[in-house]
């Protein structure tokens, strides 16, 4: 993937605002339970629902969707594999805001996702299915594959060339790439995005309660450091 592309691509997975809804969901039964808007604190490496080999999978599989560059870390360095496993672990992943009660049909891509699968089940499911997939066309898990057949096995997901047993191959690829992005934009409090590698490759300095100083200064370089919800600390150092 050319430097221009990811750039423009991630820029795009940004402006769709998918992350700003994983973490309102997130943040509506922070509230509810603590009375804070600020999400429970993470404790960086301790993985609440990924096995050691669903963690192999996602961080494999982040990296091809987002490599690091000279333009900067990657998904996998910015602990996109960390954020997935916290928002399955929580409210998103096991669909708590969503109906999941039958009749169970096919549905239309119109009508969003349609599944009896949450979110946390699908990961389960489908990371096993691409495994088994992998171990019969390969020999060897996917984690294990070179850079070129990992890709592969991607674009066999997102068009649904590949078929897996207990959960359709679109819809598992639909999720990992909208997970990867959400956790390479989202504010580092929720565990991904890890020193602002997301935020500063597109230029966004963050939330900062305010910029008014800098509203007329057209033109000149805005220096002041790029900030999160917790400050200037990451979900890493707020809680190491």
């Amino acid at each position: 993937m050319s430097n221009v592309t990811r750039r423009d691509v991630l820029r795009t997975a940004a402006a769709t605002g998918s992350a700003a809804v994983v973490s309102w969901f997130t943040q509506r039964t922070a509230v509810a339970e603590t009375g804070s808007l600020l999400p429970p604190p993470v404790t960086p490496g301790v993985f609440s629902y990924l096995t050691q080999a669903d963690i192999a999978f996602v961080d494999a599989a982040v990296s091809r969707l987002n490599p690091s560059d000279d333009l900067g870390p990657g998904a996998r360095e910015a602990g996109v594999t960390f954020f997935i496993d916290q928002q399955m672990a929580g409210p998103f992943g096991r669909g708590e805001t969503w109906y999941m009660l039958g009749p169970w049909k096919d549905g239309t891509e119109q009508q969003g996702y349609q599944l009896k699968l949450t979110p946390a089940q699908l990961y389960r499911v489908g990371i096993k299915a691409t495994d088994d997939y992998c171990q019969r066309t390969f020999k060897k898990r996917f984690a294990d594959l070179g850079a070129a057949d990992q890709d592969k096995v991607l674009h066999g997901l997102e068009k649904g060339d590949i078929e897996l047993a207990g959960a359709p191959a679109k819809e598992f690829f639909a999720m990992l790439w909208q997970n990867a992005g959400e956790g390479f934009f989202a504010d580092p409090i929720y565990g991904g995005n890890r020193d602002f590698a997301g935020w500063k490759l597109v230029g966004f300095p963050g939330p900062r309660y305010n910029y008014v100083n800098e509203i007329e200064q057209y033109g000149k370089t805005y220096t002041l450091p790029t900030i999160g919800l917790a400050g200037r600390r990451t979900a890493a150092s707020r809680t190491g």
